[in-house]
């Protein structure tokens, strides 16, 4: 690190350590692993953690034999917290970049089901280009990245949304737009056909993503739009593995963006005539991109974050 400065408190200093002791704390609720997540002995950390209570004047957790809670100080000092350490490692990625190196960490959030850049060999390339960068891989629903990511806690994300919404809290450039297709088992009726349309999807069981999650969002207001109703028996978050299969079974059909759909196994994609449409983009922080961010859109062929965005 380049930057190791504290902030002063009352008669004490608060160091950039104890913030990650803390962090570390917090997010697995155990200090033997927040000790082991940040390489020291638990004795060190209970007791930088209990120094830092006492300049605070305030108890961040509470312990007990079978578990340890944040405090609502513990809350209220977490963002702060995090925003600090951010701004620490961001200024010494930028001190790196300004004499040509790229370092810090690179931290990337994408929808399981993204289709318009391929991540795993973007994320290969990046490696073998800046070993000294330090990778975090994130998957989840859209709507939870873009929170993420307005929040500090992730550099890039990659998200895909209704036509009908856009991301909001982070600036944002559209990849692609894609249709939708139904996926159906090898087997099923439908799976002959050279086309199908909602109004025939319909009557089928549906293998889908969460209620409330975006990519949900989709397929849920396609069928409004058409006055129809459907029942979705199966609700899963990981289209590659657990709905693909629960549609190769016959168990229901499902609808995914076609992009994607060459990479699944053991179902037959069908053309909608009505479909929804799906648009991807990627997401950063209005105030802007780190290094090995705007770096690795590079590796990725999308213009770089400190270009104007898709508002």
């Amino acid at each position: 690190m380049f930057v190791t400065g504290s902030i002063s408190i009352q008669d004490g200093s608060m160091e950039l350590q104890q913030m990650r002791y803390v962090i570390a704390v917090a997010e697995t609720n155990s200090f033997t692993r927040a000790a082991e997540r940040c390489l020291v002995v638990q004795s060190a950390l209970s007791h930088q953690i209990a120094r830092l209570e006492r300049e605070l004047g305030a108890k961040l957790f509470e312990r007990t034999s079978r578990r340890v809670r944040t405090t609502p100080a513990g809350e209220a000092f977490l963002p702060a917290a995090r925003q600090c350490l951010d701004a620490a490692e961001r200024a010494a990625a930028e001190v790196a970049a300004a004499v040509g190196e790229i370092r810090g960490q690179l931290r990337v959030g994408l929808i399981p089901t993204v289709a318009a850049v391929d991540i795993p060999v973007g994320l290969r390339e990046f490696r073998t280009r800046y070993p000294h960068v330090q990778i975090r891989l994130r998957v989840a629903a859209s709507e939870e990245l873009a929170e993420q990511v307005e929040q500090g806690e992730l550099d890039v994300a990659f998200l895909g949304l209704p036509i009908t919404a856009r991301p909001s809290g982070v600036a944002a450039l559209e990849l692609a737009r894609d249709r939708l297709v139904a996926l159906v088992a090898p087997d099923h009726p439908l799976a002959t056909e050279t086309a199908v349309d909602l109004r025939t999807l319909a009557s089928e069981v549906f293998v889908d993503l969460p209620a409330g999650t975006a990519g949900r969002a989709q397929s849920d207001q396609a069928f409004a739009a058409a006055g129809l109703d459907r029942v979705i028996a199966y609700e899963v978050t990981t289209a590659d593995s657990m709905m693909a299969r629960l549609v190769e079974q016959g168990l229901g059909v499902a609808m995914l963006a076609s992009r994607y759909v060459p990479r699944l196994r053991g179902v037959v994609a069908v053309e909608v005539t009505d479909a929804p449409m799906r648009v991807e983009y990627a997401v950063w922080s209005h105030s802007g991109s780190t290094p090995a961010a705007i770096a690795f859109l590079e590796v990725l062929g999308i213009a770089s974050a400190d270009a104007t965005p898709d508002q």
